[in-house]
């Protein structure tokens, strides 16, 4: 499955977000512009800008009001991405250098501080206090979310709910809320901006785990980056939780790794134990799960174009290789 193909009926539209994206960073200090439309010209899925259009096609459909939700939401995501790769001290992002890597620490810390700045700045521009109140809560828990990561990091002592709540934060809710506003700001009645919050966020959990399972199961060509990454970096997703937890003497090897802090010491070794155990599985299980939900969600919407773009996404969660 490709998202080529997904994203057919939108597009020319996909498009002009994309090139509303790059306009959005008319910052005139050179280096900055250089340094913020660096993560933009590596490319992207743009999974969140195209759930703002779907949610739009439940109500009044206007490009240039969605565009005013769409950009800001990407720009959000690229924002924390530059700042994930400082903390992760990451070279690395989709194939590319990243900002850190191809300026310095200061310079990508501003450089995200911006794009997030900008992303504020575009979305007042739409005349609806209730999106502008959605967006600043979730990014509030976005924030809240990012320094419950850094806290666990190597902390192989957290359960399945610490975990869940963990990536609702960090990923699903920026989805959920893609998928809302653009109902919200297309007008959409209110069982749909419902059905669709339902939705982006079931999609979004299934979306996190499946990333956390390519982090162990893809190939460092598919990733972009280097095969355990989150692992190598201290960061202890579902698999590798599975595998501390039911690994019997496996899982007894990993912790001890971990509390002697000799993990990266063994890290391939501990890569090829996680990829050989049953937290795979598990973790492909239970993002099996939240996409059930996910299409529980939208039982009660017509049967359109628009509803099956919204399975095949689903679908093409769980599936993809990269």
């Amino acid at each position: 499955m490709n998202l080529v193909d997904i994203y057919v009926q939108l597009k020319g539209d996909v498009e002009y977000i994309e090139r509303e994206l790059e306009r959005s960073m008319d910052a005139r200090t050179m280096e900055l512009y250089q340094s913020s439309t660096h993560l933009l010209k590596a490319g992207g899925k743009r999974i969140r800008p195209v759930f703002v259009l779907l949610g739009g096609k439940w109500g009044s459909y206007d490009l240039e009001r969605l565009k005013l939700v769409a950009v800001p939401l990407e720009l959000i995501h690229m924002a924390t991405l530059v700042h994930d790769d400082v903390i992760d001290d990451a070279d690395k992002r989709r194939g590319r250098e990243t900002v850190k890597a191809k300026w310095n620490n200061r310079i990508a810390m501003y450089t995200g501080d911006y794009i997030f700045a900008r992303a504020l700045n575009i979305a007042t521009r739409l005349d609806n206090p209730r999106v502008h109140q959605i967006l600043s809560k979730a990014i509030v828990e976005m924030c809240k979310g990012e320094i419950e990561q850094i806290r666990d990091l190597y902390n192989w002592n957290q359960g399945l709910k610490h975990y869940l709540r963990r990536i609702k934060r960090k990923t699903a809710l920026l989805i959920a809320i893609s998928c809302q506003l653009g109902a919200i700001a297309s007008e959409a009645p209110e069982e749909r901006i419902d059905s669709m919050y339902r939705y982006g966020y079931n999609v979004g959990m299934a979306f996190q785990i499946a990333d956390d399972l390519l982090d162990f199961t893809a190939t460092e060509k598919q990733l972009g980056k280097p095969v355990g990454s989150d692992l190598r970096q201290g960061n202890i997703t579902l698999p590798a939780l599975y595998s501390l937890w039911n690994g019997g003497r496996d899982g007894h090897r990993l912790r001890s790794w971990i509390e002697e802090g000799k993990l990266n010491e063994h890290i391939e070794e501990a890569i090829a134990l996680i990829r050989g155990g049953e937290g795979i599985a598990y973790s492909r299980a239970l993002a099996g799960r939240y996409l059930d939900r996910a299409r529980a969600a939208l039982a009660d919407l017509p049967d359109n174009a628009t509803k099956r773009s919204l399975l095949e996404i689903a679908n093409f969660i769980v599936e993809r290789k990269f």
